[in-house]
């Protein structure tokens, strides 16, 4: 069995050894961004030679794409442990979700910036970095199945509708997280609503980890409260 072989003194010291491997690289990317990541010097200060620390990971684009995958599983974590304790108010919980998301960027900046910031030069993300970023704004799509749009959104509302009569990945998505088929209004303004909430986390939430609002007079969390009021008011959130 998979969890048998897992727990054999070899299995442990490869997981071990990928786990100092990728605390390494953290370092790196936290002094010099994902193009700091430098193979070499991670095989010396494991104690490893270059052609060994290969057993461990194919490459760097191998090393990165699970720092990547590991970021987007702990931003997950934190939204989703938001999301187990939701109040009645979608509202409220969409505060709450917020507030989890800027919480963990804040606390992992360069984890942050490496699955949202700048791509990282001759770096393609792999297929399954799509399923944990939905994972990440899942619990979102609950809260603003319980919207009624006002006219400022409908028309975001609208194209959201046709993408999911034509994108099934994403209709399926949609669906497992808040029961709605593609057909009804709802799937349409909980897709929409996420969709409007992720570019305003980001556009906040990047500002803040890279310090661009050193010296302004306003605190982020202020910032963030504001907007998603805008947006929970623009949904008809109560």
């Amino acid at each position: 069995m998979a969890s048998e072989r897992a727990s054999t003194p070899r299995d442990r010291y490869r997981e071990q050894t990928r786990g100092e491997i990728k605390a390494i690289a953290l370092r790196q990317l936290a002094e010099g961004g994902a193009q700091a990541v430098a193979l070499t010097r991670i095989a010396k200060e494991v104690g490893l030679s270059g052609p060994a620390l290969y057993r461990y990971f194919a490459g760097r684009d191998d090393l990165l794409s699970s720092l990547i995958r590991d970021a987007y599983d702990d931003a997950a974590a934190a939204v989703g442990r938001a999301g187990a304790r939701l109040p009645g108010s979608p509202r409220a919980g969409l505060h709450a979700l917020a507030d989890a998301y800027l919480g963990w960027a804040a606390a992992e900046p360069q984890r942050y910036l490496l699955i949202q910031g700048s791509p990282v030069p001759g770096y393609s993300a792999p297929p399954d970095t799509l399923d944990r970023a939905r994972a990440v704004m899942g619990p979102f799509t609950e809260v603003f199945a319980r919207g009624e749009p006002r006219d400022a959104v409908r028309p975001v509302v609208a194209e959201t509708a046709e993408w999911l009569r034509t994108d099934e990945s994403a209709a399926a998505w949609i669906r497992d997280r808040t029961g709605l088929s593609s057909g009804d209004d709802r799937a349409a303004t909980a897709l929409a609503g996420t969709v409007l909430a992720w570019s305003a986390l980001h556009g906040t939430v990047s500002l803040a980890v890279t310090g661009q609002y050193a010296g302004m007079g306003h605190r982020t969390e202020t910032l963030l409260r504001a907007q998603t009021d805008a947006l929970a008011d623009a949904f008809g959130l109560g």
